[in-house]
């Protein structure tokens, strides 16, 4: 499991080279991008549920507030990169430039990339 961490590179990569400011530029990033994907994954899993409610009352309930509250994550994400992006430069630190898809697909296939030897490996 390391060995793969060590394949991507990012975060273990700066660490290893002890760039504070990239470090915490990177788990900054990340952090938003994890918890944009979970508000996303949320509303999907709200949606599911309300359409399996089958009409009863307490379930529409439970899935219109997983939904409302996932938006609510989504905004306050949202919120948060142009908060981060702020004070962030006030800092020194350039965290939007870690948050662009290209940057997020590659991570996303070096590490596929990096599992798929390994399992073939063992």
């Amino acid at each position: 499991m390391f060995n793969v961490l060590l394949a991507t590179g990012s975060i273990v990569e700066a660490a290893q080279q002890y760039d504070t400011i990239e470090v915490i530029n990177k788990l900054i990033a990340y952090a938003i991008l994890v918890a944009g994907v979970l508000c996303v994954a949320f509303i999907f899993f709200g949606g599911i549920s309300f359409i399996l409610s089958g009409g009863d009352e307490g379930k529409i309930k439970q899935a219109v507030g997983t939904i409302r509250y996932a938006i609510i994550g989504l905004v306050i994400t949202v919120l948060a990169v142009f908060i981060v992006s702020v004070v962030g430069k006030a800092l020194g630190l350039n965290v939007i430039k870690y948050i662009n898809f290209s940057d997020i697909v590659e991570t996303v296939k070096s590490i596929s990339g990096s599992a798929e030897e390994n399992t073939s490996l063992d």
